[in-house]
């Protein structure tokens, strides 16, 4: 069920080797990638429409619904649904509006004063995935961080439904939003359409969204390739909850279970000092695992995943910032004592009554993330992420007399003399 590993028997390979995740190892993924973009970049929305006849069973006559069938579609809503979706979706707002701040002026140098403004992304696109999962609650993480940023176009794309169209809660996510148009493409060919453009999408500055390994290559790609921006590396969901003698191992494998029916390349990670809660854990596993309508996928991804015994809450901690999780849970009486030994996670869930669910849908918290150890480098979606910060700067006659003399002096010891002359055909 899953494999379990002691901490003072693995070296540093070991550890290495276990904290990776979702490699290319043979560049298959990349190769297919490759063509998909060629393809979209060469045939615009005739191959797009090829795609979603082999990749999605759909024949399109056209690439996007547009506002009547969105509101026909969140029409079909029930009242319960549109609530729990209502109060995510101001959560959501709530935590994410309070991240826009006017920084000040400063005044670097007497007669020197420097600043930054913002400036939102003018395209953006939104990859929401809906291959295994339809995920309205990705719809509000990307949608509603671009709303607050005053990002002035906002390009959707998610797979087609099998009846051609895109599941009702999406649409009804689009109305909150005021999104009229929902493009019908998924996979590795959605981002390729965002990044390079065709007939019918235009082409975005930057690219949002989590997907499989196809879509995270995909945007990797067209980062180095194309003049478009991404999030993130987000691939495939994870999570590693560090435990102890004060967990619920129901709780534990639940909060497991709940990353591992995420897809079959999902992860789910369980580190703790307690050989007791390891074997407790596994076996709500195999209690809770049968029940879940989703099991084929989930024990596909639990047989992907594994558990390490520690010595210590500490080296616990070593072993997460080594794995460099998406999610991370404290699932521990002393959890405070641990979020300063906290360097590398994409968002963290603290004792035993804060599941990882519960930021994936409504608490307030974005839940696209960096997966595969990007965690090192990146944050998760936010405000930040849809806008620019732009500096200025403005100089008086009398900054220009104070700061002056040493850029001339740094200029001449560059060898750049025409930096140096531009202060002094002032100065003079």
């Amino acid at each position: 069920m899953l494999e379990v590993y002691k901490l003072c028997d693995l070296d540093p390979g070991n550890i290495k080797k276990l904290c990776t995740r979702n490699t290319d190892v043979n560049n298959d993924i990349r190769k297919t990638v490759d063509d998909i973009i060629q393809r979209v970049k060469t045939g615009g929305d005739a191959a797009l429409k090829e795609f979603s006849e082999k990749f999605d069973g759909i024949t399109l006559d056209e690439l996007y619904i547009g506002k009547k069938e969105i509101d026909a579609l969140a029409f079909k809503v029930g009242n319960s649904e549109k609530q729990a979706i209502q109060l995510a979706y101001n959560n959501i707002w709530k935590f994410h509006e309070a991240q826009l701040v006017k920084e000040g002026k400063i005044e670097t140098t007497a007669g020197v004063t420097c600043w930054r403004e913002t400036r939102a992304i003018e395209k953006v696109g939104l990859y929401i995935p809906g291959g295994t999962a339809v995920l309205p609650s990705t719809f509000l993480m990307l949608g509603i961080p671009a709303k607050i940023a005053g990002c002035e176009q906002i390009i959707v794309c998610s797979p087609p439904q099998k009846d051609g169209k895109v599941n009702a809660y999406l649409a009804y996510c689009a109305q909150l939003l005021g999104i009229e148009r929902i493009y019908l493409i998924g996979g590795a060919q959605a981002i390729a359409a965002m990044a390079y453009g065709t007939e019918s999408v235009e082409k975005v500055d930057k690219i949002f969204g989590p997907g499989n390994q196809y879509v995270t290559k995909a945007k990797t790609i067209i980062q180095s390739e194309s003049q478009t921006a991404i999030d993130m590396p987000a691939g495939p969901s994870e999570v590693l909850v560090i435990a102890d003698a004060t967990a619920n191992p129901v709780y534990v494998a639940a909060d497991l279970l709940a990353q591992a029916e995420h897809g079959a390349d999902s992860q789910a990670v369980l580190i703790a000092d307690s050989q007791l809660i390891i074997d407790q854990t596994i076996k709500e596993l195999d209690k809770q695992l049968p029940a879940l309508p989703r099991h084929t996928i989930a024990a596909k991804a639990i047989a992907n995943s594994y558990a390490v015994l520690t010595a210590s809450l500490d080296e616990s901690m070593t072993f997460s910032n080594a794995y460099a999780p998406e999610h991370l849970i404290l699932a521990t009486d002393k959890w405070e004592s641990l979020l300063d030994k906290i360097i590398n996670a994409g968002s963290v869930f603290l004792g035993h009554l804060t599941p990882e669910s519960a930021g994936d849908y409504a608490s307030g918290t974005n839940h696209t993330l960096p997966t595969s150890s990007y965690a090192r480098a990146y944050s998760g979606v936010s405000v930040d992420s849809f806008v620019k910060k732009i500096t200025f700067q403005h100089i008086s006659r009398a900054g220009i007399e104070n700061l002056g003399p040493a850029v001339e002096v740094l200029a001449s010891l560059e060898g750049l003399d025409a930096h140096k002359n531009a202060i002094t055909v002032r100065l003079k």
